[in-house]
């Protein structure tokens, strides 16, 4: 899944990202335009390491 084009519900289907993570994720996309790499995500408010590892096979940066 590609992290600078999924919507919410898309999101939402990643293991460990509720509503509220999601939109926070979109947010700071708006924000800050595209994620560069997919450690950026670790500015997420709300992700931190551990929520990373358990997602990073799932997602892209494209």
């Amino acid at each position: 899944m590609n992290i600078n084009t999924a919507k919410g519900p898309d999101l939402e289907e990643l293991p460990g990202i509720g509503p509220s993570l999601a939109q926070e994720i979109i947010e700071y996309r708006q924000r800050n335009g595209p994620f560069s790499s997919i450690e950026d995500l670790l500015n997420v408010s709300g992700i931190g390491p551990a929520k990373l590892e358990q997602i990073r096979d799932l997602i892209a940066v494209r």
